[in-house]
């Protein structure tokens, strides 16, 4: 049942707004890495619908039209980017080789767990754009002939871990390269890694961007042939 609540054209857009300003607030109070704004949101929206009744369609009668901005803020990630061009290219030899070590290990990762796990083809092709952005890799997951709504859950849950875990793997393998750390969080955590690269710095925040840009171009092509694999 869509609810009364779910007739409302804005009433998807809304609730996700309030709840991610919830998450926000509640992130800024106890600095928990743990309470990422994103899986808090999550979290209330569903505890929303839920409690008001409201099915999928009707929330996304309305919610539909914040997924309309994920390009544009992809593109809007190249702006820190510029502003460290110099560092970029001063670091150019290993921000390359950083980002096709990143791709690669998100590829090999999926195909050994599919592996692994006895996954099928389609479930395979779904998982493998896990680790670039959504605008991006739901466009790769179709071409594929993946399940998209898999797709976008693989892609929010692994930006929303590596955002959560970054500090404490960057403390225990001691990883204080501002660079390094940049496009570690951009490769594997795609935007939701790059805003905690923009919480830890200005170069963090740019390298992440770039990582971001070039990691999602470089898996539309690495996945098609990768998914021949299995």
């Amino acid at each position: 049942m869509r609810g009364f609540w779910g007739d409302s054209l804005f009433y998807g857009a809304g609730v996700s707004l309030l709840a991610y300003e919830v998450g926000l607030l509640l992130r800024r109070k106890f600095q928990l890495a743990v309470l990422n704004p994103l899986l808090i949101a999550a979290a209330c929206v569903i505890g929303i619908n839920a409690l008001l009744g409201v099915d999928y369609p009707g929330y996304n009668a309305g919610g539909q039209y914040l997924s309309y901005l994920l390009t544009p803020a992809t593109v809007c990630l190249a702006v820190p980017l510029y502003e460290q061009l110099s560092l970029l290219r001063k670091n150019l030899a290993a921000v390359l080789c950083g980002l096709a070590a990143g791709v690669l290990a998100s590829m090999v990762g999926v195909l050994g767990c599919a592996l692994a796990f006895g996954l099928d083809h389609q479930l395979y092709v779904t998982l493998l754009p896990k680790s670039i952005t959504t605008a991006i890799g739901m466009g790769v997951s179709d071409e594929l002939g993946g399940i998209v709504t898999i797709t976008v859950a693989s892609i929010v849950v692994t930006g929303i871990l590596g955002s959560v875990i970054a500090e404490g793997v960057f403390a225990l393998f001691r990883i204080q390269e501002p660079v390094a750390r940049g496009l570690a969080l951009g490769n594997a955590s795609h935007a939701i890694g790059t805003a905690k690269a923009m919480e830890m710095g200005q170069v963090e925040g740019a390298m992440s961007s770039l990582a971001v840009a070039v990691a999602g171009l470089v898996t539309v092509v690495t996945a098609s042939a990768f998914a021949q694999f299995l």
